[in-house]
């Protein structure tokens, strides 16, 4: 099994991660690891290795960083270059979270690069767009679908 750890700025991580339990259910492989004022590089390098302890990373660690060149995602560089079963990829959201959550539960014995690849589909597709332009109103059934 693979270990998710997403690791942002401020608090952003740990909400992530309760968010997608609100939709998943309590996942026991994964892990928030935030960076707060006062802190740096170090620190989150620490916190990483911690959270690495307490996880099952038989299949690798995925970090999800919200920000390529950030500290977090600097932090965990560190731990990456130095481990061919890590990688990272930025840009978090939470269908991004909710993929590789799933993907955990699958087991699907899937590469870290697999992995990363579908992580990064995952958070692309997860953004859509919508504005009024684009609702087709037929002038006569306009009143029908505002009931």
């Amino acid at each position: 099994m693979f270990a998710i750890i997403v690791g942002t700025h401020g608090l952003f991580a740990e909400e992530l991660v309760r968010s997608c339990e609100m939709i998943c259910g309590e996942q026991k492989n994964v892990r928030a690891v935030t960076l707060v004022p006062g802190e740096g590089p170090d620190d989150v390098v620490k916190k990483y290795e911690e959270a690495i302890k307490e996880l099952d990373c038989s299949g690798g660690v995925l970090f999800l960083n919200d920000l390529f060149g950030g500290s977090p995602y600097n932090a965990a560089c560190r731990l990456v270059i130095a481990n061919e079963a890590y990688g990272i990829v930025t840009g978090v959201n939470l269908p991004m979270l909710i993929e590789m959550c799933s993907a955990q539960m699958m087991d699907e014995g899937l590469s870290i690069q697999e992995l990363m690849d579908k992580a990064a589909e995952a958070g692309k597709s997860g953004m859509q767009f919508f504005h009024a332009s684009q609702i087709a109103v037929d002038d006569d059934d306009e009143d029908d679908d505002l009931l």
